[in-house]
C-alpha cells in the first residue's frame, strides 16, 4: 500500500508540469547563516536546516523525535545506499553508513542513511500563485547523533546540501518532478529562495532578470571536493585594471560568510584596491576585524547598486564572460562611520586559492544546471530596484519567459 501511495504522489508530481517547488530562505543575523525549513515524518515535524550549497546530502541529528518518527533504515546493499556512494559498513551492521559533515564546526562523524516523508509546497502560476500542498514524498538524509549541530545557528535541526550528488535535496526534487537536474538560488540579507521549476525555466523572476543570465561551466572535480560547485577564474580586476596573480577556479559557498582568498593572493587583492579606492578619493580607515581593510564612509557615495566604491570583475572561462561586483556586494557596514571591504584572508593552507562567499551572492540570481554542467548569473538585482527578498511565496511574478 505504501509503495502505491508514493507511486500515485511522483505521478501527481510528474503531471504539475506548470508548479514550482520553492524553499523559503533566511538569513541569521547572529551567524550569517542561511538557514530554511522542513516538514517531515508522520507528524510533519518542523526542523529547521542551515543551507549547504555543496554538501552531499542532507543530514539532521536524529537523537530525538524517536517516538514520532515515520523513517526507515536503509540497508548497506539497497540500490539508494549505492547511490550515496556510502563509506564502509560494519560487519556488524548492515545499515548504509555515511559520514555528515559540519563545515561550520570542523566536525564529521559517522551517520546512517534513512527514508522518511516529507511536505512539500508547490506554486501554481496558473492560478494566481496559489500555494498547493501535495502530501508527502519519500527522500533520503542521513541521521547524525546531535553532537554534530555545535555551531549551526540557533534551533537548527541539522543541514540541506544542495550538491551535486545523487542523494543531495536537489537531484531527490528533480527525480521526483521528473524534470532536468536543476535549481535556482536567490540570496538576500533577510529573505530568499531556492526554486525548482518544471516547466519553461526563470518564469519566477521574469523575463528581463532571466534573460540577463550569462552562463559559466561548472568544473568536475575530484576526491573530496567533487560534490562542491566551481567555476573557471582566469582573472580579476579591480576598477578595470586587471591583477598580476594566477588563480584557476573559484568555489561558490553558503557556509562561507564572506569570499576568502588564499593569503598571497589577499595581499595583492586587497594593495591593488586601496589603490584604486584612493584614487576616487575614498578614506582608509582603521580595520575592524575579520575585515583587513576598511573606509571611512563619509567619503562614500552611495548609489543605486551600492557605495560607490571601485567594481571587480572576474573574468571566468575566457575575459568575454565576466562576473561584475558592485557596492551592495562589496562593502559591510560595521558602523555608521566605517564599512569595510567584504574579503577576508583565507590564509596560506586553505586548500582553495578563492571561495565566493555568501555577501557576494546575494540579490543575484544562481541558476545551476547541474545536468548540462553549468552556471547561470545575474548581474545584481539593485539594478532593477529588486532584491532576492521580493521573492516570497505569496507574491510571485507570473509573467512568462
Amino acid at each position: 500500500m505504501a509503495a502505491t501511495l508514493r507511486f500515485l504522489l511522483l505521478l501527481y508530481w510528474v503531471t504539475l508540469s506548470s508548479h514550482s517547488l520553492l524553499l523559503p530562505i533566511t538569513k541569521d543575523a547572529l551567524t550569517f547563516q542561511y538557514l530554511t525549513e522542513i516538514r517531515h515524518g508522520r507528524t510533519l515535524v518542523p526542523s529547521k536546516l542551515v543551507v549547504d550549497l555543496g554538501g552531499p546530502f542532507l543530514w539532521m541529528g536524529c537523537d530525538s523525535h524517536l517516538g514520532f518518527s515515520s523513517r526507515r533504515r536503509i540497508s548497506s546493499g539497497s540500490i539508494q545506499c549505492l547511490a550515496a556512494k556510502p563509506g564502509k559498513a560494519r560487519k556488524d551492521d548492515d545499515s548504509c553508513a555515511l559520514f555528515p559533515e559540519n563545515k561550520i564546526a570542523q566536525l564529521g562523524h559517522r551517520g546512517e542513511l534513512v527514508e522518511d516523508i516529507l511536505a512539500v509546497r508547490l506554486v501554481d502560476r496558473g492560478s494566481n500563485a496559489e500555494i498547493v500542498n501535495v502530501g508527502e514524498y519519500p527522500f533520503l538524509y542521513a541521521c547524525a547523533p546531535n553532537s554534530l549541530l555545535k555551531g549551526l545557528a540557533s534551533g537548527a535541526k541539522g543541514m540541506v546540501g544542495l550538491g551535486r550528488t545523487r542523494v543531495a535535496l536537489p537531484s531527490q526534487v528533480s527525480a521526483a518532478l521528473s524534470s532536468e537536474w536543476q535549481f535556482t538560488m536567490c540570496l538576500s540579507s533577510s529573505n530568499g529562495v531556492v526554486l525548482y521549476e518544471k516547466g519553461p525555466y526563470g518564469s519566477v523572476f521574469g523575463s528581463e532578470i532571466s534573460k540577463s543570465l550569462v552562463y559559466t561551466p561548472l568544473l568536475l572535480s575530484h576526491g573530496d571536493s567533487q560534490h562542491e560547485y566551481l567555476i573557471n577564474l582566469k582573472s580579476m580586476s579591480i576598477g578595470g585594471k586587471r591583477l598580476s596573480i594566477h588563480v584557476e577556479k573559484a568555489k561558490l559557498s553558503t557556509i562561507v560568510p564572506f569570499t576568502t582568498m588564499e593569503s598571497s593572493i589577499y595581499a595583492i587583492f586587497t594593495k591593488a584596491y586601496e589603490k584604486a579606492a584612493v584614487s576616487m578619493n575614498i578614506t582608509k580607515a582603521e580595520p575592524v576585524a575579520p575585515f583587513g581593510l576598511c573606509f571611512d564612509s563619509k567619503t562614500v557615495y552611495d548609489t543605486q547598486l551600492g557605495p560607490q566604491v571601485p567594481g571587480i570583475d572576474l573574468g571566468l572561462q575566457s575575459e568575454m564572460v565576466r562576473w561584475g561586483f558592485h557596492g551592495r556586494n562589496l562593502m559591510v557596514k560595521v558602523s555608521d562611520e566605517v564599512m569595510c571591504l567584504g574579503f577576508l584572508d583565507g590564509g596560506s593552507n586553505s586548500g582553495d586559492s578563492v571561495v565566493l562567499g555568501g555577501y557576494q551572492l546575494e540579490d543575484m540570481v544562481l541558476h545551476f544546471d547541474v545536468g548540462a554542467s553549468m552556471l547561470g548569473f545575474s548581474p545584481s538585482l539593485l539594478k532593477w530596484e529588486r532584491s532576492c527578498s521580493d521573492f516570497k511565496l505569496d507574491s510571485i511574478p507570473l509573467e512568462s519567459s
